[in-house]
């Protein structure tokens, strides 16, 4: 009789006793031996989700920003999410049944400081374990206004180690460099103008914030908070 092709599937050997049809012999298969790793996907039910839980979807990584328990009038209970795609940061909204199950990513989040640039990536250091690891400068969330010696959250799959991206804290202090001179006792906080702060990047603050001086900016958007007194 032909061979018996068994699927990969097991670590070890498999002893199959066949009898041949024809002789009515016991014959001894051995299905091959080649390792295949079986991958327990962690899933969890719609209902379970929270802000900062990490999915995998449709071959994607998403971070829920937003969601609600709806239970209509008429119809079953849902959620109602948004999603963040860790990738692009595009968010987009998403409804889930309850019980419906979701691939669930366990993630990492530790302390890293910011030591240098190095062409297109940053170079960080585990406050931990020392070791420095470089990261792509579009993976860094707040990166215009990172300055050496700063400390950002890296977020990580854990079943890979594959980093997701970096997050600078959302406040930030920063020296400004150059601006144009303030009018003295104008206080008006509506008008702005652009000012170039130690990182390079540029910040529009009111006129009577002068060059020298600390000020506050939001690492999110861009915008100043505020003066910070020395």
């Amino acid at each position: 009789m032909p061979p018996l092709h068994l699927q990969n599937c097991f670590k070890y050997p498999i002893f199959l006793l066949i009898l041949h049809p024809v002789q009515n012999a016991a014959a001894i298969y051995v299905a091959p031996t080649h390792e295949t790793i079986i991958d327990f996907k962690d899933m969890m039910n719609a209902q379970d989700i929270k802000n900062g839980t990490c999915i995998r979807m449709d071959g994607r990584l998403y971070f829920v920003v937003e969601f609600l328990h709806v239970k209509p009038g008429k119809g079953n209970t849902f959620m109602r999410t948004k999603l963040k795609d860790v990738v692009d940061g595009r968010v987009l909204e998403r409804r889930f049944n309850i019980g419906e199950k979701l691939e669930d990513v366990r993630v990492e989040r530790r302390p890293y400081q910011y030591l240098y640039a190095d062409g297109g990536d940053d170079i960080f250091m585990n406050n931990e374990t020392f070791e420095q690891v470089p990261i792509n400068k579009e993976l860094v969330t707040g990166a215009d206004f990172m300055k050496e010696g700063d400390t950002v959250e890296v977020v990580s799959d854990a079943s890979t180690d594959t980093v997701l991206y970096a997050e600078m804290p959302v406040k930030t202090v920063l020296k400004i460099t150059y601006t144009e001179p303030g009018l003295k006792g104008d206080t008006a906080t509506n008008t702005l103008k652009p000012a170039t702060v130690e990182t390079g990047a540029t910040v529009r603050v009111p006129l009577f914030v002068n060059e020298g001086e600390l000020i506050e900016v939001d690492t999110r958007t861009g915008e100043y908070v505020g003066r910070v007194k020395a």
